[in-house]
This record gives structure tokens, sequence and C-alpha cells, in this order.
């Protein structure tokens, strides 16, 4: 079933939001960067996936634009990755928070003034994904091929009798290595596929990886291949996931809205610097339903975000 994500998954890979939120360091103003800037050149793909949850539906507007909806952000967290890295490490939760205030914004969320009339609690989860490409997952893999690589020459027939030459029969011989490299293989594609399959579940990158399970032998074996591709790579990622704030106020239960999945290839760049174009790329599709993933090409370049402005909340006179 497309997009079968289960809010138990959500709740399994970020936790269940808990009770640090901001409420009050965005009230009453939303902090937005200016465009982000990207020199021309090579491209890198932002994936986005987002989902509309139990009917949730904008309400419009005579004009057609949607009435703006009040929000408080809530902390969910850091994911680290497998390796430090100062682009990601040096960020601080009002870092992305004021980066991801600025296209909530031009979809009408607005920071919320008064808990009363507040819509929409948004918890924050962002971090960088262990990919199976990655050194630290390899290493049974490795091992295996290497002991591939040291087995002895092919058995021969014994001089004596057409028999298979004693010195490659027993433990030992070729066979038993063999069989060990095999089983090393076969825990090593399994670790792999777990790996992916986490992955998948965390970016939104599973429904996709599903449907193209038989693609390996076909002539759209692109297409999956694309896919483990991405997830085999260590990649940035930024969560939202908007909870109805009254529900969760009032009666302490979780009734999720919307959520959007944003991701990049680790490799190569600067998560500070490439965060505006991340987010500002999920922009439209925020509280929106993606019907699947969505992979955006952007320019690979230097990214420059200029100092935060502030700006008057439209809800206040």
């Amino acid at each position: 079933m497309k997009h079968g994500r289960a809010h138990s998954v959500a709740a399994a890979r970020c936790g269940h939001f808990p009770a640090r939120l901001l409420v009050s360091a965005l009230l009453g103003i939303c902090l937005a960067p200016p465009l982000a800037r990207a020199a021309q050149g090579d491209e890198e793909i932002v994936a986005v996936s987002s989902k509309a949850w139990k009917g949730y539906v904008r309400a419009k507007l005579p004009d057609g634009s949607p009435v703006p909806e009040y929000y408080a952000f809530g902390n969910g967290g850091r994911i680290s990755g497998p390796m430090a890295d100062t682009t990601i490490d040096k960020l601080s939760f009002m870092d992305i928070a004021k980066v991801v205030a600025k296209p909530l914004a031009d979809r009408k969320y607005v920071p919320g003034t008064d808990p009363n009339s507040t819509n929409l609690l948004i918890m924050v989860y962002w971090g960088t994904t262990t990919g199976a490409k990655d050194p630290s997952n390899s290493a049974i893999f490795d091992a295996a091929q290497s002991s591939q690589a040291v087995v002895p020459p092919p058995s021969q027939p014994s001089k004596t009798g057409g028999g298979m030459n004693p010195a490659f029969v027993g433990p030992g011989s070729r066979q038993t290595i063999d069989d060990t490299s095999l089983e090393m293989m076969m825990i090593a594609n399994r670790q792999r596929d777990n790996a992916d399959l986490r992955n998948a579940m965390l970016l939104g990158y599973d429904s996709e990886l599903a449907e193209t399970a038989n693609l390996e032998n076909t002539a759209l074996k692109g297409t999956r291949e694309g896919l483990v591709s991405d997830l085999e790579d260590n990649r940035y990622f930024v969560i939202l996931m908007a909870y109805d704030f009254q529900t969760a106020w009032k009666q302490k239960r979780h009734k999720l809205l919307w959520e959007t999945r944003i991701s990049l290839r680790q490799r190569g760049n600067d998560f500070g610097k490439r965060l505006p174009e991340m987010v500002l790329n999920a922009a439209k599709y925020l509280g929106e339903d993606t019907d699947g993933l969505v992979r955006n090409r952007i320019p690979e370049g230097r990214v420059e975000v200029g100092e935060p402005k502030v700006i008057d909340n439209p809800g206040e006179k």
C-alpha cells in the first residue's frame, strides 16, 4: 500500500516528542533567511516525501490561498552519523528551526502567540543516516571477499584413481572455505538489506523501494538502482512531523496530521550551507501529499546564507 508507513514506524525511528517545546523563542516573529544562492555546475538530488494524515486538508480563503495555521516547534532531536561532521555537529535546534521557519511562512504556517489558538505542534528531527557504503557497515562484506581471495586453487583429480585430491577435502578445504565465504556473504547481504530498509523508512523511500523490488532484471532496473544508491550513501535529513497541538496539549495524545521528510547525500556537501536549499525544495509540499517520493535536482556549489530577518507576525495587529 502506497505510503503505508504507520505512525509506529515514525515513532520508532524518531521517538515520541518530548516536552521540550519551542513556544516562546519564535512567538510573534518569523525568522527568514534570504534565499540561498548556488553556483551553476554539477547537480545533487534532494529527495522529498510528504504525507497528509487522517484527512488533513488546508482550509482555503476566498482567493484560494490557505488559511493561516499557527504552530509551535518541538525539538525532536538529532540522529548522529557514523563520524564527526562539523557542518552539522555545530548546528543547534534553534539553527535548524530558524531555517525551517522560512518555507513554513511561505505556506502560511505562522508561529503561534497563544496556546489556545495554536493549531500545530511541529516536531523537528535532523541528522545523518549510515548507509551500506559506509566503512562501518561493510566489514563483514570485505571479510567475505578477502576469504574468497585466498582460497586454494580448484581441486584436481587424484593421480591414484579418479577421486578428489585428499588435500582439498575436510576441514580447511576449499569446500569448507567456500561454505564459510558464502555464509559470510549472506550475512553481509542481509545486513545491507536491513540497513537499506531502515534508511528507506526514515527517509521516506520505503514505498518506492517495495514497488521496485522485482525490477532488478528488467529494463527499469535503473530506477531500483538509483533508489538503492541513494540509501547506501550516508544522507543528511530533516523531518518535520506536524501534530494537532490542541490534542497534544489538552489530551496528551499524539494525532499526526502531516509529515515531510527531506534528504540529501552527505558526501561532498556542507549541511549548514545546503540546509536552506533542502527545505526550500520541500516548501510547496508542506502539509500536502506527494503521493510518493519526489527527487529534485539542485545545482551544486557554494551557498550563501545571510543574517536572518525579522518579519512581524501577520496574525498580530
